[in-house]
Parts: C-alpha cells; structure tokens; sequence
C-alpha cells in the first residue's frame, strides 16, 4: 500500500479515543512492580493526557517519514515540546526519588502495550503491513527518544541538584567565617545546605601544591567537609569535628602533601579566630618556622603567639643578642647555639656537652664568656626567658 492510503486522520482520532484503555493497561502491568507510577496514573491523570497525546501525534508523524524514506535512520531527535515534556518527566522522577532505571524498564513496559493497542487499532481499520511495519519502527525508535528525553532531564536535574547544593554549602561556609550570623541562621542555612551541626569545627587552608590542582583538594575530605572559596577557586575548607577519635590521623592522611593548615579546633561561633590562626601557621609554613605536613596549628601554638609579628620578634631578637654584636660572625654563633642550649638543659654541662658533641671544658669556657657579655641577666629568670624566645625561635 503507497502512503496515500495512510489515512493518519482516521487512525489519529482512534488512537487517541484508545488512550484510556491503553493507560489503563499500562497502569495495571505496572501495579505489580511500579505501585508508584501506577498510582500516579490513576491520580494524575491530566498530567498524562498532553505526554500521551503528543505521542501520537510524533509517532504518526515518524511513521509517514518512514515509508516516505525507509532506507534512512529514524533516530531523529524529537521535536522541541516532546523533549522538554519528557526531560521534565525525568527531572520529576529525581525530585521524588524515584530511581532512573525503574523510570526507563516502566517505559519499556509502556512500549509494549502501546505498541499492541497500535497494532491493534491499524489492524482493525485495516491498515496494510508496510505501514504497520513503519508504526512498529515508530513505536520503538520513539521510546527510545524518549526514554533518552526523560534520562536526560534526569542527569540534568542530578547536575542542578548538585550545583545548588554546593552554592549552598559555600554560603554555608562563608557564612560561618563572617562571624556576624546567629544561631537561628546557622541553622537555617545548615538545614538548607544539608549540613549537620556539629559541636566543634576547624578552618583548613591550603598551601601551595604543585601535584594536583586546588579545585579538587576538597574532593579528598570527607563528605561533611564545607569549601571555602575565593574568587571561584578553593582555597580552604570547614572541617566538622577535628579533634574527633580518630579524626588527626584521618586528615593527616587526607591532607598529606598539599601544604595544608589545619587551625584549632573551637564552637562555630568562633571559626573566624580559627581561620585567623590557620592563616598566620600558613604564613610561618611558606617561611619555614613551621614544616609538617600538615600543620596543625594546635599544637604550635607557641610558635604563632611568637611569629605572630615578625618586627616584635626582630626587635627581641635584636635587643637580646645585642651583647653579642661585638663577637666575630663564627664565635657569635657558637656563643648562640651553647646559650640556647644551656636554657633548655637548665645550666646542666654535661647534656649540653653531649648535645652540642663538645667537651665540658669547652661549655665552661663559652659559657664564662656569655657571663662575661651578659653579667647579671642571666641569673634573672625574666632575662632568661625573654632569651630563650629569642634564641629558640630564630626562624628558618
């Protein structure tokens, strides 16, 4: 039969006076196994009118295309409205949870049963096999488009879902290090990012890294970790409970290698001065004071209330060892060196011989020198405290 005797009229209006039974068919396959969908057709069933009429209307249009030139493919995309109407489906089935796989076996499922009551309805208006041959072809080429429609929209809506939820997280965190919100906003904000409170929290900063770009450094820390980011890239991250059973061996393995800070541990309230800290232990680490990896700044607290301003330390510095500028560069050094040592040993010869590898003689006579340039100062526990700060943190 040539397609001048395809009376698309004719089988247009039965089909569509057939979708009732047709999507009450569907509804009952699927009511075994897919109670959802099939409650969904029977509740729904204007939202499923327009999709099942469209439908007809693409698959007749797909089945004149197809005897009018056979030898070509009909994995054509669908028209505009069509696609739209199913990647929608997709995004809906997302929204309510509802798994991908399950959403396209029902349209396989769909696919059966709209292909009987189409060949059932050409048949009956005596429809001859070359054009059956094409609503067949038709059928199947067009689930297939939209199953793709509605996978589609179903990825798209993971991708925006995803996109949304970071947005929020990065609110989240920004939020946090503002120190201007309140408890109430917190929680809001927490709530809509997904995020458990916790009791505790940390700022970590990272370092410079030359072994994998910083957008994908937070992708290493567990799934509660919160990014900071400035100017789109990630600089730092919120990380919930640090001081957590377990928890510095798991960030010390997961942050190993890119130069990262961890800062102490304190209330959300107080993650602004946790950052703070965090900042000043990156600096002393890019300067070489401090040089693990990582840095938890908890546990250099000393050296960050120290290095805090390097001008008040050069000033110690300089005020401290000023009896020493007379000495040769050489001897000033071996006078330095026996002077911290003799702080940390409590004037004790004999660990300092041992940990400088000189004889006690030799300890004697330095340290009757060091007498001699200081006098007094050195019996006075204030002078002896301001020089082990001088002389202990020298820097790199």
């Amino acid at each position: 039969m040539t397609i001048g005797t395809f009376d698309r009229a004719r089988l247009e209006t039965a089909l569509i006076k057939g979708l009732p039974d047709l999507v009450a068919e569907v509804r009952d396959r699927l009511a075994e196994h897919w109670p959802d969908y099939a409650a969904f057709l029977d509740t729904d069933r204007d939202a499923v009118v327009k999709p099942a009429e469209l439908f007809v209307h693409r698959l007749l249009d797909m089945s004149i295309a197809n005897l009018k030139s056979p030898e070509q493919t009909m994995f054509e995309s669908a028209d505009e409205t069509v696609r739209r109407v199913f990647e929608e489906i997709g995004r809906l089935q997302l929204r309510e949870g509802n798994d991908l796989t399950r959403l396209l076996t029902a349209f396989q499922l769909g696919a059966r049963v709209a292909w009987r009551h189409v060949a059932a309805t050409a048949l009956r208006l005596d429809f001859a096999p070359d054009n059956l041959a094409a609503l067949a072809d038709s059928v199947f080429v067009f689930v297939n488009q939209l199953s793709f429609s509605a996978a589609n929209g179903y990825l798209q809506e993971q991708i925006d879902d995803a996109m949304a939820r970071e947005r929020r997280r990065e609110d989240l965190a920004n939020l946090l290090l503002s120190g201007r919100a309140g408890t109430e906003a917190i929680r809001t904000a927490a709530q809509q990012a997904a995020w458990r409170i916790p009791a505790t929290a940390a700022v970590v900063i990272y370092g410079d890294s030359d072994q994998e770009p910083s957008g994908t450094l937070v992708a290493r820390l567990e799934p509660g970790a919160l990014p900071i980011r400035r100017n789109a890239v990630v600089v730092g991250a919120i990380v919930p409970e640090p001081s957590g059973p377990g928890r510095r061996l798991q960030l010390s393995r997961e942050l190993a290698g890119m130069g990262a800070v961890v800062g102490n541990s304190v209330a959300l309230a107080q993650l602004p001065r946790s950052l703070e800290i965090a900042r000043i232990a990156v600096r002393l680490r890019n300067t070489g004071v401090l040089t693990d990896d990582p840095v938890f700044a908890d546990e250099h607290l000393d050296a960050l209330i120290v290095w805090r301003d390097e001008a008040l330390v050069a000033a110690l510095r300089e005020e401290m060892l000023a009896p020493l500028a007379g000495e040769t560069e050489a001897a000033r050094e071996r006078l330095a060196e026996t002077l911290a040592s003799w702080l940390r040993h409590f004037g004790d010869r004999q660990a300092i011989a041992h940990e400088l590898s000189i004889h006690p003689q030799t300890v004697r006579y330095r340290m009757a020198r060091l007498r001699a340039l200081y006098g007094d100062r050195l019996d006075d526990p204030e002078s002896r405290a301001r020089l082990f700060l001088a002389l202990e943190w020298a820097g790199p």
